[in-house]
């Protein structure tokens, strides 16, 4: 940790004098000079790519005193992209390597831990297996680094929430965007907020897109409808009523295999399935409801409620071996079937005031949830032979599929309750701390071998922070947090007896950093962690029988600048040096081991220029070094560097045009992995045209 302790110390000495601190007021800024020299500053509200706050913390605390590494993508700096998916916004957060999700699903590796359900939709637990739009999202919240007290079992390398647009009651607005691709995807987007009363108000945003790419036989569409309402009967309570509707329909597509330890090149085009059986569909309904009061002045309270239900079906046939030297693979294939109903309840009371000279802002608060889920699982018969011969077009036999081999139902029932105090001690010393106490229920049948397991395991989870402000812009943290996760995976499906035998894995998280917002429009972030996942299993070489001995180490640092640097210029930096290895032997891998898809260097970097009131230009960088599909080490990943522009220009006040061009010099490259041997492609050079009209 030698090299991130200095790179951290490097970080540090960024901080401003006073003097210097007087030459970065912000651009938005009103300075006015009195007679006696005083100097009034009067902020206005930061826009941009800076990110002001966090719905997931919970509480009204400005970013640079939350001591843990949180990085916010703006709806501005989404737009800028041209980015409608989650997924290709995640590409430019430092610490998160995209993973490939069977193609039918978002799934990321976030500081080392692989997660197909630590999403969040306002605070909430959105965890169903699909991809996740963001044309109704005003940000997204990427919170690393394990915290169960905020959100519970899971989360060992950190979460992401999606935050929503909600109405506005002071005027109304519109918003409506087409764009098209070189490949002939194009996406219609609508967003209007319409006051109905002085306390009533509505927001709609819907949206239809269809796919298409650079791979054989792609293809898709996507349907999303998100109505919202607010009521807002007195200055102190504020409800708001939200339903969301997503229909989405794509091509599964696990990518190519990999030949001779390294992903297969020259076939990035070839699809290794069939476009009559590699269909994916997901229709989900969410409702929330959310009531916020104000008690008193400092002491507030809310209440959220949702409901989702999720009906999803994958077809899948892939590569399901490498390459070998007669020019040959194997092909593998399963369906799946998945029904989904989930509640949660949530309320949170915060309270800021004062006891004697100490300052607080406690938080506390309770959450219960319940979800039930059904599986099928389905093995391919396949008409002729799983082998086949590598060519340009594959020639795959007709495929159908068995009688389910699997079928499970399982309902997990969670009570949680929290408490955390940030204790203000001086000016200069703040201390955070708080424990959550979590009962964990599940069971499961298994309704092929009509058998039943159940666990319950009800654990408590500390988080504890130090921050230390030299002034009141500048903040330099250390904290301790721990999560866990049942046995049973994330995704909570089934149980079997052996996992029901076994407890938790857990995650600790060391971090120490420094936050210091620059200006009011710009904000630097140096982190350096440690993360431990211990109560991974094996079996036991000698009896056979399964243990909980399994222990993996990620540890790295994090740098981020993000929001205006001048008046015409914004940026969002980031840079990542990470390792993770496996630390004592598992059933998956021996000590020693490398985590996947865990790059050593993980680079992101995307500005804009305004060039006049009119024109702007645009300018961003992917980097990541090699890194192994997975943990069994034998395929790597190569390094890449991506490179993608924009230009953008104002036609008038309410009409604009940007054109958004993604690998500029038309690199060849692998972005992401699900086995050894399902490694996506990266698009080549590509451009999308977007017309935007504001009222």
């Amino acid at each position: 940790m030698n090299r991130l302790s200095s790179l951290l110390l490097a970080g540090t000495m960024l901080m401003p004098s006073a003097a210097f601190a007087e030459d970065l007021v912000p651009a938005d800024a009103a300075l006015e000079a009195d007679g006696t020299n005083t100097v009034i500053v009067v902020t206005g509200t930061a826009d941009g790519y800076r990110p002001v706050d966090a719905n997931a913390v919970k509480t009204p605390t400005p970013l640079v005193n939350v001591p843990q590494t949180i990085t916010v993508l703006t709806r501005e700096q989404l737009d800028d992209q041209g980015i409608t998916q989650l997924g290709d916004a995640l590409r430019y957060v430092p610490g998160v390597v995209l993973g490939q999700g069977e193609g039918h699903r978002d799934q990321i590796n976030l500081r080392g831990q692989n997660t197909t359900a630590d999403f969040y939709l306002d605070g909430l637990r959105d965890d169903t297996q699909y991809y996740r739009s963001l044309y109704n999202i005003e940000r997204v919240e990427v919170l690393k680094g394990a915290n169960a007290l905020l959100f519970g079992r899971g989360g060992g390398g950190g979460v992401v929430n999606r935050v929503s647009k909600t109405p506005d009651l002071d005027r109304t607005k519109g918003e409506a965007s087409a764009n098209v691709d070189s490949f002939g995807a194009f996406a219609l987007a609508a967003d209007w907020n319409q006051p109905l009363t002085e306390t009533v108000g509505a927001r709609f945003n819907g949206t239809y897109e269809e796919f298409d790419n650079h791979r054989q036989d792609f293809e898709g569409r996507f349907i999303g409808v998100n109505p919202t309402m607010a009521f807002q009967p007195g200055e102190k309570t504020r409800i708001e009523l939200s339903y969301n509707y997503d229909d989405d329909r794509r091509t599964t597509d696990r990518g190519v295999p990999s030949v001779n330890g390294k992903p297969l090149t020259g076939y990035d085009d070839t699809f290794f399935g069939r476009s009559d059986v590699n269909i994916a569909t997901v229709v989900a309904h969410i409702a929330q409801a959310r009531l916020d009061h104000e008690l008193a002045d400092g002491l507030s309270f809310n209440v959220l409620g949702q409901y989702t239900h999720t009906d999803k079906y994958y077809g899948n046939v892939f590569a399901g071996s490498a390459v070998n030297a007669s020019n040959q693979l194997t092909l593998s294939g399963y369906s799946s079937a998945n029904v989904r109903e989930s509640w949660v309840g949530q309320t949170n009371l915060v309270w800021e005031g004062r006891t004697g000279g100490i300052g607080h802002t406690v938080l506390a608060g309770l959450e219960v949830s319940s979800q039930d889920t059904s599986s099928l699982r389905s093995d391919p018969i396949f008409s002729g032979s799983t082998t086949v011969t590598l060519a340009k077009r594959l020639t795959i036999p007709a495929v159908t599929f068995a009688a389910p081999s699997r079928s499970t139902f399982s309902r997990v029932d969670t009570w949680s309750a929290y408490f955390q105090d940030q204790i203000e001690l001086a000016s200069f010393l703040q201390v955070v701390a708080g424990v959550r106490f979590d009962e964990f229920r599940i069971s499961a049948d298994n309704r092929i071998a009509t058998t039943t397991a159940a666990r319950t395991d009800r654990k408590w989870s500390p988080r504890f922070g130090l921050i230390l402000k030299p002034q009141e812009n500048v903040s330099v943290y250390g904290s301790f947090t721990r999560t866990f996760l049942p046995q049973s995976g994330d995704q909570f499906g089934s149980l079997d007896a052996t996992q029901a035998t076994l407890a938790p894995e857990q995650f600790e998280n060391l971090e120490a950093g420094v936050k210091w917002d620059v200006n009011a429009g710009l904000a630097f972030t140096a982190a350096i962690y440690q993360l431990d996942r211990d109560n991974s299993r094996f079996n036991n070489p000698v009896t056979g029988l399964p243990e909980l001995s399994g222990k993996t180490r990620a540890k790295g640092v994090e740098l981020s600048l993000a929001g205006r640097v001048l008046p015409e210029l914004q940026v969002s930096l980031g840079y990542t040096l990470q390792d993770g290895e496996v630390r004592s032997a598992t059933t998956a891998a021996p000590a020693g081991r490398k985590l996947s898809q865990l790059p050593r260097h993980q680079a992101s970097a995307w500005a804009r220029y305004d060039v006049s009131d009119k024109l702007g230009l645009g300018m961003g960088l992917t980097h990541q070094s090699k890194s192994f599909t997975t943990i069994s080490n034998a395929v790597t990943l190569p390094a890449f560097t991506r490179i993608d522009a924009a230009v953008f220009y104002d036609l008038s006040e309410n009409l604009s045009v940007q054109l958004n061009v993604e690998n500029l010099t038309d690199t060849d490259y692998f972005p992401s992995a699900h086995t050894d041997n399902n490694i996506s492609t990266g698009e080549p050079i590509n451009a999308r045209l977007t017309v935007r009209a504001k009222f």
